[in-house]
């Protein structure tokens, strides 16, 4: 018996290993903020009740039981990450030009909150005013381990290294490891490049390879095999997928996270075509609409996708 131990020891231990290996890698990252399978990102932050990609939108999401704080990147003059998802700042600041042009001094006086009570005056707040544009750093300071981010990075071709920084600011927060079980991230983009850069850099993250489609989302398994070897998931514009697409990318072992759903009808639709998550400016409606669909297999005596 004593030499057949060493030998069982090492089959639990391969067993265990790929029993993990089965799980979606998107339910290994920590799932704390999150009391279902289906993620729940909170797109730039509740944007939909506060000004987008500031502390406030992004403590608002949280309350309203976002499970992912959604971040898009830029880098500043002087090479700082900020959460800022135009290339300009003229959108959502009271200021003008490009974040590439402006030290983050320069950024951090302007006003990233007023537009939002002028342009939605339903949810207009004084706390709104001169709201400042956070930095990445200051992001991870305020939310820390608590939280899961779910970040981009935006036209990567733009800024040098801009995958270096990112990575490095989140091993210095320990936010994400060479190992699935200390990570609070999920990193996508539009750039392949990009993504494949940063899997190489760090295998472990999770990845998603963003897609956007003008007319009917079509997808070919020759594309899905080449997502999945840098990527565990794919979001494309909700408004171009059906049933068949959702299907044919969870069928490869890809995850999908379309993108943005605010609209209840569509949220349940999403749920039925087999979504593990969603990108949504109204965490809230998701949640209930997301109970209610639970409630309803479990009463079919349905598992819950």
């Amino acid at each position: 018996m004593k030499r057949l131990a060493p030998a069982f020891f090492f089959i639990t231990i391969v067993v265990l290993m790929i029993s993990k290996l089965q799980i979606p890698l998107s339910q290994q990252v920590n799932s704390s903020k999150s009391n279902t399978s289906h993620l729940i990102v909170a797109h730039r932050g509740a944007s939909g009740h506060a000004p987008e990609h500031t502390i406030a939108s992004y403590k608002l999401g949280e309350k309203v039981n976002g499970s992912y704080i959604e971040i898009d990147l830029q880098i500043s003059k002087d090479g700082h990450l900020v959460a800022m998802h135009d290339e300009t700042v003229d959108r959502t600041t009271n200021g003008t030009g490009f974040v590439k042009d402006m030290t983050l001094n320069e950024i951090k006086k302007l006003d990233a909150g007023s537009w939002f009570n002028d342009m939605y005056p339903k949810y207009a707040d004084e706390a709104f005013k001169e709201l400042e544009v956070p930095t990445l750093e200051e992001i991870f300071q305020t939310f820390g381990k608590e939280a899961n981010y779910y970040i981009e990075t935006k036209s990567p071709i733009i800024y040098r290294n801009m995958e270096e920084k990112l990575l490095e600011l989140l091993d210095i927060y320990q936010l994400t490891s060479h190992n699935d079980d200390s990570n609070h991230v999920i990193i996508q983009s539009f750039s392949s490049e990009s993504l494949e850069k940063i899997h190489e850099l760090n295998p472990n993250i999770p990845l998603v390879q963003l897609l956007a489609y003008t007319d009917k989302a079509c997808i070919s398994d020759k594309q899905l095999a080449a997502i999945k070897k840098y990527a565990i998931g794919i979001a494309p514009n909700f408004q171009s997928i059906d049933q068949a697409y959702v299907e044919k990318a969870r069928k490869s072992g890809l995850d999908i996270h379309p993108y943005t759903i605010n609209d209840e009808e569509e949220m349940e639709n999403a749920l039925l075509w087999g979504v593990n998550g969603v990108f949504t400016n109204n965490p809230e409606l998701f949640q209930n609409v997301l109970n209610t669909f639970n409630r309803s297999e479990k009463k079919d005596g349905k598992i819950s996708k």
